[in-house]
This record gives C-alpha cells, structure tokens and sequence, in this order.
C-alpha cells in the first residue's frame, strides 16, 4: 500500500476503498505459532515417509503425537510446502440383487467373514512370486501374508489350518474363483468345520472388496516401492509391512486407528508413587 501511495500519490483510504477492502486487512500479520516449524518439519517427514497418506491420516497420526492440530491446518501447511493434497474418491452406488439383498456379505462381528486372496509381485531377476492374504474384514486385520513362488491349495489348507487353532474358526471365508480356493480339498476342510466358504462372482472383485482394498495398500505403499532381490528379503519386508499395518497404520474406516494397536504396558506403581 505505501508503495501504491508513493506511485500514484494517493491516500490509503483512497486506495482501500479503490479495491474495495477494508484498511484493516493492510495492518493484519499472521501470526505464527509456537510450534509451527516443529509441525512444519514432522509433516515433511511423514509424507516422505508415507507418501501415499492424504491429510486426515497424516492428521491422525499427529494427534496420537500430541500435536494439537485439525486437516485444515495441515492442508494449509501442505501448500506451503508444494505438497498435494489427496483428492476425494467419487462416491458408487452399492450393487443389489432383485430381491432387494446385497450381494456383498457384511461382516458383523469379529471372526464373522474371513477374506483371502493372491497377490502377485516380482524379484529383482524378474522372477514372479505370490503373496497369500488373509484379513478379518470386520476389524480389518491382516491374518496371513506368505510370499512364495508357488503356492498350492494343499499349503493354503495347513494356513488355514494354523489360523483356526489360534484365532478360532470364522463363519464365512470369502474369495474369487481361484483354483487355489477353489480346490476340492480346500472346500471340504473348510465345509467338515461348519464355515461356508463364499464365493464371488466371477469378474466382479468389488465384491471382495475388503481384501482388494488390502491388497491395493500393499502395493501402493510397499510393492511399487520395493526392489527385491531375493525371496527372503521380500518375506522379511512383507511380514515387516504387515505388522505395521495391524499395529501403527492409521485406518480410516477405524477412526484412523489400526487395526490390532499393540498394549502399552503401564506401571502402576510408578503412578501411585
């Protein structure tokens, strides 16, 4: 303004009321807060470190910190920083049947609908291998990720098998049409222990959307970042990968939390001291 003052030989007043603004906008500086650049400097970091995050699961993960922050905030400061910022996905329309059902099976409870599905991913001498997924689509966790170069119903069944043990048995286990699931001996076990496998319709992978969605994080946030040059170290960053997303990964669908948080363990007797 005072420069537009010394050009034109005008009064602020004069200028203000030219552009149509209040002279009050030309006195207001913004204020920075204290820990704008600590905010500034951790949100650099998160975004290198997960460059597929979008602002509310940055946000979340800035909240757990202990910062006191809200999306706007950081957006704003993405901006800043010529960071994007995610863009929103289009909203779809669910799929239904004639008679007025769902053709998705909606999981209820824990343990009420298993999903599993291949994935696949090459090594460094091109050399593909498979990745077996199991998640609980109701607390979205990921059960089982095994990376081979083969993998048959026959192991798909001792998986199964193991995780039945642990975790109990599931009332639906949802898959494609793969062979692997698919296989006689993989339906009979499955069917001798009272769960119903459910399969979806060929051609239609939005109807196991859950594990689809997994295995879309997985790449995106692992595979397509990844060289790998043996099948050991793939196993060992895979397994890495999926600790971190039952444990630390922010889910939007959980009120950005993951999916199994690991238990702080407290002292008690240190606070009753």
């Amino acid at each position: 303004m005072a420069a537009a003052k010394a050009k034109y030989g005008i009064s602020q007043r004069r200028a203000c009321r030219a552009i149509r603004q209040y002279r009050s906008t030309q006195r207001y500086e913004v204020k920075k807060l204290p820990d704008e650049d600590s905010l500034t400097a951790r949100i650099i970091n998160l975004v290198a470190q997960y460059g597929r995050y979008g602002t509310p699961r940055i946000t979340a993960v800035l909240r757990r910190e202990g910062y006191t922050v809200n999306h706007k905030r950081v957006e704003r400061i993405w901006r800043q920083q010529g960071t994007g910022v995610a863009k929103r996905h289009k909203k779809r329309r669910r799929l239904w049947l004639k008679d007025g059902s769902c053709i998705r099976l909606r999981p209820q409870h824990k343990d009420h609908v298993w999903s599993y599905d291949i994935l696949e991913d090459k090594t460094y001498n091109g050399r593909k291998f498979r990745i077996l997924n199991i998640i609980d689509e109701y607390s979205r966790e990921c059960l089982l990720s095994f990376a081979s170069r083969r993998i048959t119903s026959s192991e798909v069944v001792e998986f199964l098998a193991e995780l039945f043990c642990t975790r109990g048995l599931p009332e639906y286990i949802r898959s494609d049409n793969g062979s692997e699931f698919t296989a006689k001996k993989v339906r009979k076990f499955i069917s001798n222990l009272g769960t119903y496998p459910a399969f979806i319709e060929p051609g239609s992978p939005w109807e196991n959307g859950y594990i689809e969605s997994f295995n879309g994080k997985m790449r995106d946030e692992l595979l397509n970042g990844e060289i790998f040059d043996t099948m050991a170290e793939a196993k060992v960053l895979i397994e890495r990968w999926r600790a971190y997303y039952n444990t630390i990964r922010p889910h939007s669908s959980l009120e950005y939390m993951p999916p199994a948080p690991e238990a702080r363990v407290v002292d008690i007797s240190l606070q009753m001291a």
